[in-house]
């Protein structure tokens, strides 16, 4: 009898340790008890191979993060190492998907997190979400990725959209310089095209004023017939909304031809102190001391951050996890800008992380980042769905860009 008892007491024990053990365990693609695993396409090489340094800055954080303790004590997040894999892609949709499909159904990613381009990332975005795995902070600022988030519940973008830094621009444009001529360069996707509705909305009834619009391919071996023709307009003001290698093309091919805008505008998503200085020393000279853009994150390059916490921060990480990397170039602290980003939401979701868990986490969302302008902040809710929604004006000269305008939200949509 003693034994009987001893038994039965002995199978309810074992059983009970098995439920706990299933109650804490998960069975969610990318994730084990150890490790949860990422990934990304990028373009390491290619017309965008400038941006090919972010997801090293990605890593490097990673790997910080991997090698500390968070809130609980626990190394990593929630004890759990975060494994991230990218593969080049050549800035070319095509071979983007392919590598999305072996991240995918190969090595078995928990999300796909910061894949850079408008054009790549449409061209994932169904076959993502057709197999209900997120696609975090598509590294794109095209108004769809937080607009269409009925049509495409697993995707959602990161920094902000296209056609708001066009209205910025625009607006600034029909207050200062109401008759100015206007010329236009844009990329021939839905990058440029956003930036151009944006630019004609906030110009509103100045829109006229755009006297040239050439658009450019990105297969192309250079813009020089676009920017002759654009010359050819008188206009005064010219904008520049192409990626980096076209807008270093730009400045110089302008100012070899002794066009003289008084005013530039280049994207943000290009305008960094690191190209900008490029584009100085590959001919654009003094025409470059001309260009307005804007910023939504600590600039690396201006020394007024320097002795910020978040700053240290970031250098630290480059410093020890990725010494090759310049930690001036903006495109650095983005990625680990999104890195933390992605850190904060993973923790979010609890001990035991799932992919849709990790898409209610990024529909609400209200934290600060360290590597964000002060007063800038990652949130998301009902009409709201871009992350970050607030740029101030920066003004580009001799290697330094610095504030002409206070920070500018957009509301969210009724």
């Amino acid at each position: 009898m003693h034994r009987v008892l001893l038994s039965s007491l002995t199978v309810v024990v074992v059983l009970g340790v098995m439920a706990t053990a299933a109650a804490t365990s998960t069975t969610e693609v990318g994730i084990t008890p150890k490790t949860v695993t990422i990934g990304a396409t990028f373009p390491l090489t290619g017309p965008a191979s400038s941006y090919g340094v972010i997801p090293a800055a990605f890593k490097a954080y990673i790997a910080y993060v991997n090698a500390g303790r968070g809130p609980d004590g626990k190394r990593g997040v929630g004890g759990r190492q975060i494994v991230f894999k990218y593969y080049d892609d050549g800035y070319n949709p095509a071979t983007s998907i392919q590598n999305v499909r072996q991240l995918v159904e190969q090595d078995k990613v928990f999300a796909i997190v910061g894949a850079l381009g408008t054009d790549v990332n449409i061209a994932i975005r169904p076959y993502l979400n057709a197999n209900k795995v997120p696609q975090l902070f598509a590294a794109s600022g095209a108004t769809t990725f937080g607009r269409d988030t009925k049509d495409w519940p697993w995707t959602i973008g990161y920094q902000p959209n296209y056609q708001f830094e066009g209205r910025i621009y625009g607006a600034k444009i029909a207050k200062n310089s109401p008759n100015a001529k206007i010329a236009v360069l844009y990329q021939n996707d839905e990058f440029g095209k956003d930036l151009l509705q944006g630019l004609e909305s906030g110009l509103g009834a100045r829109a006229s004023n755009i006297v040239g619009k050439e658009p450019y391919e990105v297969t192309a071996p250079d813009v020089k017939s676009q920017i002759a023709k654009l010359r050819a307009t008188g206009a005064n003001v010219f904008m520049i909304f192409a990626t980096p290698k076209f807008a270093v093309q730009a400045y110089a091919i302008a100012n070899g031809l002794n066009w003289s805008p008084d005013v530039i505008y280049t994207t943000g998503v290009t305008a960094n102190a690191v190209i900008l200085s490029l584009a100085q020393q590959s001919g654009g000279g003094a025409l470059v001391n001309r260009t307005l853009t804007y910023q939504y994150a600590k600039d690396p390059a201006n020394p007024v951050w320097d002795e910020d916490a978040g700053m240290m921060l970031y250098r630290k990480v480059l410093a020890k996890y990725a010494p090759g990397l310049d930690s001036r170039n903006y495109f650095n602290l983005y990625g680990v800008g999104t890195a933390e980003a992605f850190v904060q939401l993973l923790r979010k979701t609890g001990p035991n992380p799932t992919r849709a868990g990790l898409m209610k986490a990024v529909r609400s969302w209200n934290e600060k980042n360290p590597f964000l302008l002060p007063g800038n902040r990652q949130k998301t809710g009902p009409g709201d769905q871009f992350p970050i929604s607030c740029v101030e004006i920066v003004r580009f000269t001799n290697g330094l860009l610095s504030r002409v305008s206070q920070l500018q939200c957009e509301a969210p949509t009724p």
